[in-house]
């Protein structure tokens, strides 16, 4: 068999639900990225929030190899030392006093809104089972996460669709009190809307969503899976806002790159998921939680949080001075290392123009939805990288601004 392959390969052997830029990556050092024709990119996309520390950060391949060495799985017939060591870490950084550990931000959203309905069913009957969530929402592909997102084209053709389900429009304190009840099992929000446009909640919206689901007897969860761990400046985002969730799910930048998912809550939440009435094969395996907690160890150095609110101060400004220059942003939004730029009018739809042109400019964005351009790049970012890369994102503009 020829070890041979290209981007075609893709195309010619993968299911096509991707459709990947044109170059393939094979080495990656901080926020550089090399690919199989030796060219140079600069990663402002991280791996879509997940390459919390970059690439191959030094710590975080000394932490895999060691565990790597000693021990890679046992599944949760038994436990082990680096999944109790990350768990006790979380407990102690957060608000949480029960982990459970899965492999991806879909695993703890699907075990954050099953937790959910059994602690209602638990302490109020089967009737308190409907959640409310937020359009233009994401939070995750299994059948159950894709409806409880707010898009619906991600869940089209997928049907039927569960029960319980109701959108209200973000940051709506209003649509929310018309749509929660004695019926509300739970309220699920994204401190700042990744996929759906890098919309960051108002502070106000999530102190309401707090009071009125004390007042209904229903569970606050906040989805941190692309927030949480440093990506806004605290190590979680309800950090910032001081407005604490009953679960929070988060994961993407918890692995730094490796595959592991969390949710973090109460006991007296956490006895709902009783023994035998949730599992995972992988979760909390040793290899991922040694990695895991290196990533927590370094992202809650205070020197790091501050240079994620320092960095993004950096970006904000070279953004508005390209934008000052070719007017192609409405507005710079989004929180610590989580940017959205919104197209101007006359650019509606094309994100992902701005997307390739990047590409050819050797820069590697990302796009939420057809009209945000995103940045999610690496915490530690090294500002001679930032420079660079806003330089280059010039360019791709300029080009693409002269062919119009």
């Amino acid at each position: 068999m020829s070890n041979a392959v290209t981007r075609a390969t893709f195309d010619q052997v993968m299911v096509p639900n991707y459709s990947p830029v044109e170059f393939i990556p094979v080495k990656g050092l901080g926020s550089r990225v090399w690919d199989q024709q030796g060219n140079e990119y600069i990663d402002f996309a991280g791996g879509i929030a997940v390459n919390s520390l970059g690439h191959c950060h030094p710590e975080l391949v000394a932490a895999l190899t060691e565990q790597g060495n000693k021990l890679w799985h046992l599944s949760n017939v038994f436990t082990n030392e680096p999944a109790l060591q990350l768990a006790t870490r979380l407990t102690e950084l957060t608000f949480a006093e029960r982990v459970f550990l899965c492999n991806s931000g879909a695993e703890a959203n699907e075990a954050a809104f099953k937790l959910a309905r059994k602690y209602a069913t638990d302490h109020f009957g089967a009737d308190k089972y409907e959640i409310i969530s937020c359009k233009n929402s994401f939070h995750g592909r299994t059948v159950f996460t894709v409806n409880v997102g707010g898009q619906p084209k991600y869940s089209e053709g997928f049907g039927p669709n569960p029960a319980g389900i109701t959108h209200v429009e973000y940051n709506s304190i209003e649509a929310l009190k018309e749509a929660i009840s004695d019926k509300t099992c739970a309220v699920v929000i994204e401190p700042v809307q990744g996929e759906g446009g890098v919309l960051p909640a108002d502070k106000a919206y999530l102190e309401a969503a707090r009071e009125l689901c004390n007042q209904h007897n229903a569970l606050l969860i906040f989805d941190e899976v692309q927030t949480g761990v440093g990506r806004c400046g605290t190590l979680y985002a309800y950090q910032s806002y001081g407005v604490t969730p009953d679960i929070l799910s988060s994961a993407k930048g918890l692995g730094g790159g490796f595959p592991v998912g969390a949710i973090l809550t109460t006991s007296a939440i956490a006895k709902s998921l009783g023994v035998g009435t949730h599992g995972t094969t992988y979760g909390g395996n040793p290899l991922a939680s040694a990695v895991a907690g290196k990533v927590i160890e370094i992202v809650s150095r205070p020197e790091v949080l501050e240079g994620v609110r320092a960095k993004h101060d950096r970006f904000v400004t070279g953004l508005n001075a390209i934008n000052a220059k070719y007017h192609v942003f409405k507005t710079v939004r989004g929180m610590g290392l989580l940017i959205g730029c919104v197209l101007a009018d006359e650019y509606a739809g094309r994100a992902k123009d701005f997307l390739k042109a990047a590409e050819k400019e050797r820069l590697m964005v990302l796009v939420a939805g057809l009209n945000v351009v995103r940045l999610a790049p690496s915490l530690v970012v090294e500002d001679k990288d930032i420079d660079e890369g806003l330089a280059r994102l010039d360019a791709a503009i300029a080009s693409l601004v002269s062919a119009r």
